[in-house]
């Protein structure tokens, strides 16, 4: 009698699942080399350090909880990630003029230029990423891409 495990590995996933394995793969591929290059770099950041750094490069002024509402991460942890980042003189802090409980967030010139340092390699890896595709199909991809997407965020509703 077989296994039932031994059936399982036999069988080919389904070609919808293989898709979103692969886009998870290639995922996974870019944040390791995204990882790479900063371990490499003066700052050591992890990737919730550059998703907060991020936000705050987008949104200038924005509070901690500005940034736990559009993240759903618990306060405390973006507490100590903010700290850590201020620490390293890639945030700067100002008390908002309103509410003096309240921190308005931005990016040091440290932060703007690791940032932009950041946006840069990972411009490059984008292009490694899709050297030898024509922009036609890069077009292609993108809208295929943005079906799954809706797709996705339709079936949630």
């Amino acid at each position: 009698m077989r296994n039932i495990v031994d059936e399982v590995n036999q069988n080919p996933p389904s070609p919808a699942l293989e898709v979103l394995e692969r886009v998870h793969a290639i995922m996974h591929l870019y944040r390791s080399a995204q990882q790479r290059s900063l371990r490499a770099g003066p700052h050591d950041l992890a990737h919730m350090e550059i998703k907060v750094l991020g936000f705050f490069a987008r949104r200038p002024g924005a509070s901690q909880s500005d940034l736990a509402a559009h993240s759903g991460r618990d306060k405390a942890q973006l507490a100590r990630l903010i700290r850590g980042l201020r620490d390293r003189g890639l945030l700067d802090a100002i008390a908002d003029e309103t509410d003096k409980r309240s921190t308005r967030l931005s990016l040091s010139e440290a932060g703007k230029a690791m940032f932009a340092a950041l946006h840069r390699h990972d411009g490059a890896l984008a292009e490694t990423a899709l050297e030898g595709i024509a922009e036609a199909d890069r077009a292609t991809l993108l809208d295929l891409l943005e079906r799954v997407r809706a797709n996705l965020e339709a079936g949630q509703a």
